[in-house]
């Protein structure tokens, strides 16, 4: 009797288990459900329907709905289920308030109508988001749906995917820049302050300028290194300025990226000599992502500046070195919570184009 029963339990816990895991449809599952069902259904952010015949991925003008879909890379809308958005949920889901949740795998209850004439979901009773328990390269904020033309590629092709991607972003200019480092480099444990990037130190954001003490505007790639000055493209692009104290940013330079040197007095964690500059340890990593970008987003197209990475020092014309160390600074220096703040913050609020490095760090050996 007593093995007649554990059999039963065993059979009842595994059918249970079965039909919990299987409790979310599909998008294509759910586009088949009469209206009036209740649903939870699983899938894809791929945008926002504005009509019975178009969804915005990119440049997005409204919180009010989603559409969601199996594949993250969908373009179709026949492929695509259309989730309404009350109000309770806009300020988390919106693509609006947050373009960054583009590609994000979600799981939403609901009832079955139609959206905008389409296969539709309407009163909302939960949404969440789904633990992909892929690799977490991208830190927990999934670009899937951003980077869908660069999938399956390497090398040159991969860099070149990329470029279009994150090209012809919304530029800003020099003196519009001291507001927005004011916001991306913000320190996370004092608002009133920023973070310099070699030294660490936090001051207040309004200590800017080019006095002693002060912070400026640093530019990681030397603008002498392509000779863009602080002109809109290069000379402005948000994903290499940052804030460094002004004598630490004059003892820089323009030199190349290696490892050795001197200590530098007023920083001693960063180290230079003759034709290059060692940053502290903690930001190694976010120099080389930041090299990496610059050479990506800036190829030569459109009247701009071709900049390129080099495997020495001592680097002159639009080049700036070393590769090697480069990569190996990458290595050694994974992403940071703070750089995929500023990413995002880059992204959503100022230019409208992300630091692929940052978002998947395993791009930099796909292609280098």
């Amino acid at each position: 009797m007593k093995k007649m029963f554990m059999m039963l339990f065993t059979f009842v816990f595994i059918v249970t288990g079965t039909a919990n895991a299987a409790a979310a449809l599909s998008v294509q599952e759910a586009m088949n459900q009469p209206d009036g069902a209740s649903v939870t259904v699983e899938g894809y952010i791929v945008g926002v329907p504005v009509s019975q015949s178009d969804v915005q991925q990119s440049g997005f003008t409204s919180d009010y709905a989603l559409a969601l879909a199996d594949d993250p890379n969908e373009t179709q809308m026949s492929n695509m289920i259309l989730v309404k958005l009350d109000s309770a949920y806009r300020g988390e889901y919106g693509l609006q308030s947050n373009p960054g949740m583009m590609g994000e795998n979600i799981q939403v209850d609901g009832v079955r109508d139609p959206y905008f004439g389409h296969e539709g979901i309407e009163n909302v009773s939960s949404i969440t988001t789904v633990t992909d328990g892929g690799s977490g390269d991208d830190g927990g904020t999934s670009t899937s749906g951003y980077y869908a033309s660069a999938s399956g590629l390497t090398g040159s092709s991969l860099k070149a995917a990329l470029h279009n991607i994150i090209d012809d972003h919304s530029e800003l200019s020099y003196s519009q820049v001291w507001d927005a480092l004011r916001h991306t480099d913000e320190d996370p444990y004092n608002s009133n302050n920023v973070v310099l990037l070699y030294s660490g130190d936090s001051i207040s954001k309004y200590e800017n300028g080019g006095y002693v003490d002060e912070w400026n505007r640093e530019h990681v790639w030397a603008k002498s290194h392509g000779d863009f000055g602080t002109s809109q493209g290069a000379g402005t692009d948000l994903h290499h300025l940052r804030p460094t104290d002004v004598s630490i940013n004059s003892s820089r330079g323009n030199l190349d990226f290696d490892n050795g040197g001197s200590a530098l007095a007023e920083a001693p964690s960063n180290y230079y000599d003759s034709d290059s500059w060692e940053p502290r340890d903690e930001v190694k990593g976010d120099v080389a992502r930041m090299i990496f970008y610059m050479a990506t987003r800036y190829e030569g197209d459109a009247g701009e500046v071709d900049l390129e990475i080099a495997t020495y020092t001592g680097t002159s014309g639009a080049f700036l070195g070393k590769l090697s160390t480069l990569k190996q600074w990458h290595e050694m220096d994974p992403v940071s919570d703070f750089e995929r703040n500023r990413n995002d913050i880059i992204f959503s609020d100022y230019q409208g184009n992300r630091n692929p490095y940052i978002d998947h760090p395993e791009f930099v050996e796909y292609i280098w």
